[in-house]
C-alpha cells in the first residue's frame, strides 16, 4: 500500500509541473500582429501587361530608424498592397507598369518633459514613399504618379513593449488606410488613361 501510495504522489507531481509549464507558455506568448490586406477592395485593372514589385529602401538598423522593431513590416505591407490593389490586364500590351518603393521608415525621437513631475515622451514618424510609374516603350513615354503618406505617434517613454507593439499596429494601419486612399485617387486622376474600364472621367484645367 505504501509503495502503490508513493507512485501515485509522483504521477500527481508530475501532472502539477506540466500543467503549470503549460499555463506559463500560453501567458508568455506574445500578441502576433499581421500585415493589413486589401482583397476585399475591387483591384485596379491597368492596361499592362506586367506590374514590377521593387524596393528600394534599405533599412539602416541605427537609430534613430526603429522600423526593424515594429511587429507590422511598412515596406512589406506595401509589397501586399501592391499585390492586392494591382492587376495587369492586357497581356498583348508592351506597356509595364513599376511600383516603387523608395521610403518605408519609422524614426524615434525622444521629447523632454517642458515641465517638472512630467514624463518624457518618444515620437514615432513612419514615411511610406511610392512611385507608381507606367512605360510605354512604343511611344518611348512615361506616366507616372508619386505619394508620401505619413503618420506620427506619441507615446510616454517607459511605455512597455507589448503597449507600444499596439501603438505601432495601429499607427501603420491608418498610414495604410491614408495611402490606400491617396493612391488610388492618383491613380485615377494621372493615370487615368491606362485603366480598364475606367469610370472616372477626369477634367483637366
Amino acid at each position: 500500500m505504501t509503495k502503490l501510495t508513493r507512485i501515485f504522489s509522483v504521477f500527481l507531481i508530475l501532472g502539477l509541473i506540466q500543467g503549470c509549464a503549460s499555463f506559463k507558455s500560453e501567458e508568455a506568448e506574445p500578441k502576433r500582429y499581421n500585415e493589413p490586406r486589401f482583397t476585399e477592395q475591387q483591384p485596379i485593372e491597368l492596361k499592362v501587361n506586367k506590374i514590377n514589385i521593387v524596393s528600394e529602401f534599405t533599412p539602416s538598423f541605427t537609430r534613430p530608424n526603429v522600423e526593424h522593431l515594429f511587429p507590422i513590416s511598412i515596406e512589406k505591407t506595401a509589397k501586399l498592397w501592391a499585390k492586392d490593389r494591382l492587376e495587369a490586364v492586357d497581356y498583348a500590351s508592351d506597356k509595364q507598369a513599376d511600383f516603387i518603393i523608395r521610403d518605408a521608415s519609422v524614426t524615434e525621437e525622444v521629447e523632454k518633459a517642458e515641465q517638472f513631475l512630467y514624463k518624457d515622451r518618444v515620437k514615432y514618424r513612419a514615411t511610406l514613399n511610392v512611385i507608381l510609374k507606367i512605360s510605354d516603350p512604343k511611344k518611348s513615354t512615361n506616366a507616372e504618379t508619386e505619394i508620401e503618406a505619413w503618420r506620427e505617434l506619441i507615446i510616454p517613454i517607459d511605455t512597455d513593449i507589448a503597449e507600444k507593439e499596439k501603438y505601432w499596429d495601429g499607427m501603420v494601419q491608418k498610414l495604410f488606410e491614408e495611402f490606400n486612399r491617396q493612391m488610388e485617387n492618383n491613380i485615377h486622376q494621372y493615370l487615368n488613361m491606362y485603366v480598364a474600364n475606367n469610370q472616372v472621367i477626369q477634367e483637366y484645367n
